[in-house]
């Protein structure tokens, strides 16, 4: 579970902002701080401040230029536009230093201040205004990098139409209560979770699931808050509200998320401590050898590590931004990190590689009966049933526009099956073994050629004592699974096994059509634990797919464990390490690349900003670099990092196009 993130540095000229908020002059907070426009206001209020002690620098340089011979005048402004620029970055290192925390971003501030008392003022002010830039557009990046998130979680209305008897009334989101309910027109975008009573419609549920595709929903259905209904007018029970509905969950991860840290961020922070005493002593040899002050200030500049801190959160963010804006909720960076190394994969084979919804495969009448008889005395009679096998039945015989028998005396018997009569003769329909003890005459199945294989799971048919055929049916694997599978097997995951409580036969014939790599049939959910321990012993990185219904303790088992379809559903959000939203399978192979080039982009900033470091004392050392230039290189290598991370923020825009930005 994500854990909240604090610790004591203010690390890192504003860049450890991004998932630290130490400085309140550079916090620009989380999610659930404060909002997105109050957020650019504070930015925008930054930035009039940083204009302002630029131009009074800038009209340092214009007055020396224009009058010369009056050097006081530009001296003048070079004084207070420095003394603006710098004040907030001397003042927050220095309250830094009185409680006791020692950070990275004291390094830039003594650059300043050393610049100061050499009286050279312009290069102080243009020093400070480069890395106050750098550190608005750092926060401004930061903003946007969350941008696909603040759009998700502003989709909730802040009104609702409430139904109150014969009467409608607008009253604000926040009042609305579990059983009141609400009405929903073509156009407006739900005020809570809920559920149809009355009409129906197409909502679009991206929000939720990340399904660019929008769902059909009537009576009975589930709708969540933040979802836009497109057609039909809806009366809908408020069953969740505020922060309780899906989208208030899935706000709340992502938040909790965004607090979390890879061991690498960890790494730094307990690190961070040595860093500035260590870079102040070779500023210090710098000086002692070169006897230049310059050198020493730029050296100062360059060591503030501004690029190396933001390798990590940028990078992280973004991932994540891109992750929520598909419906896959990490709870945790380090799952994010831990995917990208996962090579076996276990799936629960029924609602996660399958649809979980029984389908017809076959029909088998006896001699004398025709198939559509067979069918429309089965569907006639289970219509009256709410079992999925009936379902199913019902839907085919509605395809092949059967017209339905009149039915009597219907009666469901509990795991057995259904009797009724149709006109006059009485039908059953169930398991072999209950119409044999029923005194149904079974020998006209007898034959090889009449007897059902056995990866279906078959009813059988009576009429009067006899049975005429049976009803072959299976739970039909999901469209996307094959590909999903296949796009796994490119990736390197070299196990890619398949769980399920069905007999052997039938998870044989799901497991050859999907191209699992094994799988294990008749499995109880202590099997199911075995088996993940067994990969984990055996040197895998493991991930568990399942519904995250009745197979969270294998969930919790493996290095991560993601839950399938779980909008609306608390036990699968909670169940889960990372939770899909919808059912795509595809967004599992999705998920491990996103994971991957997440990694390598780290890696990638990392890299970049250690040569820039490397790079910047070794030229200071040499007084080839005076404090202007350092500060506009180390703006550039804070945006590159900024730049090179931001690219994640738009992977995965193929499954989402209407929501591409």
């Amino acid at each position: 579970m994500a854990h909240a993130h604090t610790h004591a540095h203010g690390d890192s000229c504003g860049g450890q902002d991004i998932f630290d908020h130490h400085h309140d002059y550079f916090d620009i907070g989380h999610p659930d701080e404060a909002g997105a426009e109050e957020q650019q206001n504070r930015v925008a209020f930054r930035l009039l401040g940083t204009l302002l002690g630029g131009a009074l620098v800038l009209n340092a340089y214009l007055c020396d230029w224009l009058i010369p011979d009056h050097r006081g005048v530009g001296d003048f402004s070079a004084v207070i536009g420095a003394l603006i620029l710098a004040a907030p970055l001397l003042w927050h290192s220095l309250r830094d230093l009185l409680e006791g925390h020692l950070s990275m971003e004291e390094l830039a501030a003594l650059g300043i201040l050393a610049a100061l008392s050499l009286g050279d003022y312009r290069t102080a002010g243009v020093v400070a205004f480069l890395l106050l830039m750098s550190m608005l557009v750092q926060q401004r990046s930061a903003l946007g990098a969350r941008a696909a998130i603040e759009q998700l979680l502003r989709l909730a209305p802040k009104t609702a139409q409430l139904i109150d008897g014969d009467d409608e009334r607008t009253v604000a989101a926040t009042e609305l209560a579990p059983g009141q309910r609400i009405r929903v027109r073509p156009g407006d975008n739900v005020a809570a979770d809920g559920i149809i009573r009355s009409g129906e419609t197409t909502l679009n549920e991206a929000t939720i699931t990340g399904e660019s595709i929008p769902a059909d929903k009537a009576v009975d259905d589930q709708v969540f808050a933040g979802t836009t209904n497109l057609t039909g007018v809806l009366e809908v029970e408020v069953t969740r509200t505020g922060a309780d509905t899906t989208l208030g969950h899935v706000r709340t991860l992502i938040t909790e998320a965004e607090r979390t840290r890879i061991p690498l961020m960890s790494i730094i922070d307990q690190h961070s401590q040595w860093y500035t005493p260590t870079m102040l002593m070779i500023v210090a040899l710098i000086y002692f050898f070169t006897r230049n002050a310059n050198a020493a200030v730029a050296a100062l500049v360059v060591v503030c590590p501004c690029a190396f801190i933001l390798a990590t959160p940028t990078a992280m963010v973004a991932a994540l931004s891109s992750a929520a804006r598909l419906g896959i909720l990490i709870k945790n960076v380090q799952d994010l990190e831990t995917a990208g190394r996962v090579n076996a994969v276990l799936f629960d084979k029924t609602g996660t590689l399958t649809t979980g919804d029984l389908a017809v495969m076959r029909l088998q009448p006896v001699e004398g009966v025709e198939a559509e008889e067979l069918l429309r005395l089965a569907a006639s009679v289970e219509r009256h049933s709410r079992h999925p096998v009936a379902r199913a039945m019902v839907a085919v015989a509605k395809e092949a526009e059967l017209e339905m028998a009149e039915v009597t005396g219907f009666e469901e018997v509990a795991g057995r099956g259904v009797r009724a009569e149709v006109a006059g003769a009485e039908i059953r329909i169930g398991r072999e073994t209950w119409l044999a003890e029923s005194g149904v005459d079974m020998s006209s199945t007898g034959g090889d050629a009449q007897r059902p294989p056995e990866d279906l799971s078959t009813l059988f048919v009576s009429r009067d004592g006899r049975c005429i055929g049976w009803v072959g049916l299976a739970d039909t694997p999901r469209p996307e699974a094959i590909h999903a599978v296949s796009e796994l097997r490119e990736l390197g995951v070299g196990r890619i096994n398949m769980l399920t409580g069905d007999r052997a036969a039938v998870a044989a014939k799901v497991a050859a059509e999907l191209g699992c790599t094994d799988f294990r049939a008749e499995c109880l959910p202590q099997a199911k634990l075995e088996s993940v321990h067994a990969l984990r012993d055996a040197g895998y990185f493991v991930a568990v797919v399942g519904d995250g219904v009745n197979d969270a303790p294998a969930l919790a088992a493996g290095d991560i464990g993601i839950a399938m379809g779980a909008a609306g559903s608390d036990v699968a959000i909670n169940s889960a390490t990372i939770a899909l939203m919808s059912n795509d399978l595809r967004r599992l192979p999705f998920l491990l690349r996103l994971s991957r080039r997440c990694r390598m982009l780290v890696i990638q900033n990392l890299a970049f900003g250690l040569v820039f470091m490397i790079g910047g004392l070794t030229f200071s050392g040499f007084g080839l670099m005076t404090p202007i230039i350092a500060a506009l290189l180390h703006n550039v290598s804070s945006f590159i990092v900024i730049f090179n991370s931001a690219r994640l923020v738009r992977m995965g825009e193929e499954f989402a196009p209407h929501q591409a930005t």
